[in-house]
């Protein structure tokens, strides 16, 4: 990622990382000057040194080849209402895009129609979409060279003309330009790493306290219009936000200093090799957070020399690049937000890494018995849920295996436990990142993902064999 066309590089132009050399804390020749402390290391500091005013997540827009269906199995796996539709029958003939809502996450499926279908109306494909920034030959080399995949991560923000411009004067690469969508909200967008872009969104008029009863227009998009509630699953898995999105990336020096640099977003965690990694395999990684830690973007990068080949480089291989290796979503309940998935995972849903052994749940009640109850700790080793504290709060935590053909990009599930804060008007929140990023099941996550990979390499071996 240190060759200026990693920022960012067209799907078809994606080509084979060479493999950096390693070098003292994690960081790599290529990286030269960015050097990881290390989470024993770390200090913790909010310099609030946003470049532009940044709201909250606001949703991710996954890049298919076929919309319907993708929507309709992550609504039945997540339990996610199918609630606003921008497609042929609402005047959309660029793009077929659904959006899922539980609470405040927001998923959206978009994939392309034929563009001879605008043409063939005396249309053009810019004046029907409803992403303006949705482009036919980007959306089909994105899937080719990608499969499926995030294409966006948007944020809103206070502005996003103001967002872009700074961001661009800061050294972000320009995607989409500030578009006004009637007269209603704005959409700008700036590309992130690999092919995936930062999308910012503000609105003009914007709607106080949307409980999800007012039109897709007052708290989404324009164009996109309100489905019929039989045209999706009465399902409520009590998923309620995105709390991080995470990037793997071949270098992460020069990934951080970049969105860092346009973003202004500060160093919230480290994690190095050392800290994360096991006897066979590991990563670097850096969390970067806006001001209020509500937006958290995490990027790793493979380390080399060990054993087994990191699971990041094997994401990046598969995925041709760097991408969204995993999204993290908030549960208000996640006890009961598993029981409901793993009702369905094999039966159109989602399914799940492999448990830690028992001595892992033995010794939970040392680590976490002050915070779980002896039920609750045995309902985590029914369901498969790990457990990790840091000195301020509690994380439980679950990961899917990879959700399409390759396997890169990942759901995670997690509830946070403690940091309870009150705001200037006395309202209760949790502080972001409350109980860390899971340092603790690193290693209990790296060892499932190893045995699930040695799975497909000794399936390759006995084909070989039997040829």
């Amino acid at each position: 990622m240190g060759k200026e066309a990693d920022f960012p590089r067209p799907p078809s132009e994606v080509e084979a990382e060479p493999e950096p050399t390693p070098i003292e804390g994690g960081a790599t020749a290529a990286g030269s000057g960015f050097k990881l402390t290390g989470f024993n290391n770390f200090t913790r500091t909010n310099p609030k040194s946003d470049r532009f005013k940044v709201k909250r997540f606001h949703h991710i827009e996954f890049w298919c080849t076929d919309a319907t269906n993708v929507a309709r199995r992550f609504s039945w796996g997540l339990g996610m209402q199918i609630v606003a539709k921008s497609d042929l029958s609402t005047g959309n003939m660029t793009h077929a895009s659904y959006l899922l809502r539980s609470g405040q996450l927001c998923f959206l499926f978009t994939a392309p129609y034929s563009p001879s279908i605008a043409a063939a109306h005396n249309l053009t494909p810019a004046s029907t979409a409803s992403i303006p920034s949705f482009d036919h030959s980007v959306c089909r080399a994105f899937s080719g060279t990608h499969g499926f995949g995030a294409r966006a991560i948007a944020l809103e923000v206070e502005d996003a003309e103001i967002a872009f411009r700074t961001s661009v004067t800061h050294g972000a690469k320009p995607s989409c330009p500030p578009i006004v969508l009637d007269n209603r909200a704005v959409l700008s967008e700036v590309h992130m790493y690999g092919d995936v872009v930062l999308r910012y969104i503000s609105y003009k008029n914007p709607v106080s306290g949307d409980n999800g009863e007012n039109k897709p227009d007052d708290w989404f998009l324009p164009k996109f219009e309100a489905m019929e509630e039989t045209a999706s699953f009465p399902l409520d898995f009590g998923i309620r936000r995105l709390d991080h999105a995470v990037g793997n990336v071949p270098e992460l020096g020069p990934a951080v200093s970049y969105l860092k640099g346009f973003t202004g977003f500060h160093e919230f965690a480290e994690f190095t090799a050392e800290d994360v990694g096991t006897s066979e395999s590991g990563l670097n990684s850096m969390v970067l957070a806006n001001n209020e830690e509500m937006v958290l973007l995490p990027i790793n990068e493979p380390v080399f020399g060990t054993k087994r080949k990191s699971q990041i480089q094997t994401y990046l291989e598969h995925n041709e690049g760097a991408g969204v290796q995993h999204l993290a979503l908030m549960s208000e309940d996640i006890f009961r937000t598993l029981r409901e998935m793993r009702k369905r995972s094999s039966v159109g849903g989602f399914e799940f890494m492999p448990s830690p052994p028992p001595t892992y749940y033995k010794n939970l009640k040392s680590r976490a018995g002050d915070v779980l109850t002896d039920e609750q700790i045995k309902e985590c080793e029914e369901l498969g849920i790990l457990v990790d504290k840091d000195d301020q709060g509690t994380l439980l935590q679950i990961f899917t295996k990879p959700v399409g053909d390759r396997p890169t990009i990942f759901i995670e599930i997690i509830q946070r436990l403690g940091c309870m804060m009150k705001d200037e008007e006395g309202k209760a929140y949790q502080k972001g990142g409350c109980g860390g990023f899971g340092k603790g099941n690193f290693s209990e996550l790296f060892k499932s993902i190893e045995e699930y990979e040695k799975t497909l390499e000794a399936k390759r071996v006995s084909e070989s064999a039997d040829a």
